[in-house]
């Protein structure tokens, strides 16, 4: 028999601590009788052909149960390599992990429950979503993407740091961290030459990485590029206390350099890469 709802649900997130939300998740759906498909996955990797099957098989409604590198890799299942929807299939959203930045971003509840009942009966936004082509392949991505100093704050705070100290200290304990083997580097973005770049933040949302927001009035459409250089600490201080930082905006941006790629909490490709818009996807928020 058909089944609308299809769940992919990380057990490992926050440290292997979302296994109670899960439980809690799987409870909720048999109280009301609701009809779904999971599945648990082993990695991130299988997250995405998990999340790939499941538009091929026609779903309605896909929901990806853990952190935002989850959420990220079950994205990407909906679209092909030439930026188009798989299928007319709903996101879903419930967080289990650390960093809930697309969650903040978009009015999506946080609580477990509360996201279960928004994708039962919450009201349809359409998200705008980056895509990122390099030479290794195409990945999209919902809030932000960074190259530089991001890319290696990403892998150090998917350590387990963030488990141990929480997501705003474990991030800031992981920049120092970074900070101390980083080196600027130089980028082209749009053929405007940038000098002593520690970060160059590309993005949709306020959310720039790990709870960090700026605090401008961000552009509907276009992306907001945000490079940090020069200064490095008074940047960083500002992104910590929500001052206003200088922005630029275009539709699409071509980066040169040398250097990762790190999206939405998750890190793959490298440089020269090309963003662009891909087609919006439907999210399940609050009602």
């Amino acid at each position: 028999m058909f089944m609308k709802y299809y769940f992919i649900m990380n057990p490992g997130s926050k440290g292997g601590k979302s296994k109670q939300k899960i439980e809690l998740i799987h409870r909720l759906l048999e109280e009301r009788r609701i009809a779904y498909d999971f599945a648990l996955t082993k990695n991130l990797q299988h997250a995405y052909e998990l999340s790939l099957a499941a538009n091929q098989e026609g779903y309605e409604t896909i929901a990806a149960v853990g952190g935002d590198g989850t959420i990220n890799r079950v994205l990407n299942g909906f679209y092909s390599k030439a930026g188009l929807r798989n299928s007319k299939a709903k996101l879903g959203v419930i967080h289990t992990g650390t960093s809930a930045d697309f969650c903040r971003s978009y009015n999506i509840p946080t609580n477990a429950a509360d996201a279960l009942e928004a994708i039962i009966n919450g009201k349809i936004r359409k998200v705008k979503v980056g895509q990122i082509c390099f030479a290794e392949g195409t990945r999209y991505f919902l809030c932000c993407a960074n190259i530089g100093l991001g890319t290696m704050l990403a892998n150090y705070a998917n350590s387990g740091i963030r488990e141990k100290y929480g997501d705003f200290l474990g991030t800031f304990f992981s920049l120092l961290k970074a900070l101390r083997k980083f080196e600027p580097v130089k980028l082209t973005v749009n053929g405007r030459s940038y000098k002593n770049v520690y970060n160059l933040s590309v993005g949709k949302t306020y959310y720039v990485a790990s709870g960090l927001k700026i605090k401008n009035t961000i552009a509907n459409d276009a992306f907001y590029i945000l490079p940090i250089q020069g200064n490095l600490f008074s940047s960083i201080l500002k992104l910590y206390i929500g001052s206003q930082l200088k922005l630029s905006y275009a539709d699409e941006i071509k980066i040169d350099g040398e250097g990762g790629i790190e999206f939405d909490g998750d890190t793959g490709g490298k440089l020269p890469c090309i963003i662009t818009n891909a087609e919006p996807v439907e999210v399940f928020a609050y009602a």
